[in-house]
């Protein structure tokens, strides 16, 4: 049962208190639905469109996604790239495997990483990847137990990491991905995350043309997408779940394209929860926004006033997750359940390779 009371009205920004409980957030998911590979076309994945008011659901295709947008529209688009970020090695001294998740780069060759199984790993182990190339030295252990590690080895940290890591697909997709390209956007840009932003894994760059031939506007924003991406929500109580932090940039252009949008009348629309996470942390500072760039822990959940976005881009997420509570606060709770199950009933494919929905 969902309970809302408003807490300090003066000191609102945009935000009611709200007591919700992670079971609220629950679907029922045949384990079939779940994508275990992306389709041969990229923009011949279903689309859901969903009307954030009535509730109403409409069937289509992610290649009909033009006639859902208007001239004078623009999409926001995240370009961060994957890396390859999954290693596999062996602890040197006693060959004991171990696999290394690189979460995002604290300074020049280290690393905060995940480790598997990397409960007795102390400062000053070494683990050993491909034939020596790489090698790794823990350094300390932070929060929740990842490690800051060093790494060694001749030339070039990204040409060595694409020959020897392998991406970072979530645990729930249990077939090997035979090209690298088919988990990253057409349009990644800048080298950074754990995850892609899988929203815009549907866009082919024909689709992209198409859409700017109507009059509908581009920009980009960068948010590296980290740990909060394989981070379920264990708390009970939604309010007491931490997110991580993601580093962001939104670069002035964006933000004049933005203002130009609003300023026309036009929607804006964001490609992902990331790109909206990325829009809703800088339009928090008020209705004009300008270049920014920082580290974002914006957890969005029913209750929470959106502040730049109109409309949404999205895939079908994980019961129980920020991703479906952020959507649900977009478009109400019951609304997304309801297309959820409409689309369990429909046989949509879900998660990162799954088919697309846009919340209008």
């Amino acid at each position: 049962m969902l309970v809302f009371r408003v807490k300090n009205k003066a000191a609102d920004v945009g935000v009611m208190e709200i007591k919700m409980k992670r079971q609220d957030f629950y679907y029922d998911l045949p384990e079939e639905l779940i994508a275990q590979e992306p389709l041969a076309d990229r923009s011949s994945s279903r689309l859901m469109c969903l009307d954030k008011v009535t509730g109403k659901i409409e069937h289509k295709h992610f290649y009909d996604i033009t006639d859902e947008l208007n001239p004078g529209d623009c999409l926001i688009l995240n370009d961060t790239k994957v890396i390859p970020a999954r290693l596999y090695g062996q602890k040197e001294g006693t060959g004991g495997n171990i696999e290394f998740l690189l979460l995002h780069k604290h300074k020049l060759d280290e690393w905060e990483v995940i480790l598997k199984p990397g409960k007795k790993a102390k400062p000053g182990a070494r683990f050993v990847f491909g034939n020596g190339e790489l090698t790794a030295e823990i350094k300390e252990i932070v929060n929740d137990g990842n490690r800051i590690v060093k790494f060694y080895y001749d030339g070039v940290f990204e040409e060595v990491l694409d020959r020897l890591g392998e991406m970072p697909l979530p645990h729930y997709i249990k077939k090997k991905l035979e090209d690298k390209d088919r988990y990253q956007t057409v349009y990644a840009k800048y080298s950074g995350s754990a995850a892609a932003p899988t929203a815009g894994l549907h866009f082919t760059k024909e689709l992209l043309e198409k859409i700017k031939q109507k009059g509908i506007n581009i920009g980009y924003v960068t948010l590296h997408v980290g740990l909060g991406t394989f981070r379920p929500v264990k708390a009970d109580d939604i309010l007491e779940h931490k997110m991580h932090s993601e580093f962001y940039i939104l670069p002035q252009a964006t933000a004049d394209l933005i203002n130009e949008t609003k300023k026309n009348g036009g929607r804006v629309i964001a490609v992902g929860t990331t790109a909206t996470r990325t829009l809703e942390t800088v339009g928090m500072n008020g209705p004009q926004l300008s270049e920014s760039t920082g580290w974002t822990d914006i957890f969005i959940y029913p209750g929470k006033k959106f502040h730049v976005i109109d409309a949404l881009i999205t895939n079908f997420h994980l019961p129980e997750s920020t991703l479906i509570m952020l959507v649900s606060a977009l478009a109400g709770r019951e609304n997304i359940l309801h297309a959820y199950n409409e689309a369990v009933k429909e046989k949509y494919r879900f998660f990162s390779f799954g088919d697309a929905m846009f919340i209008r």
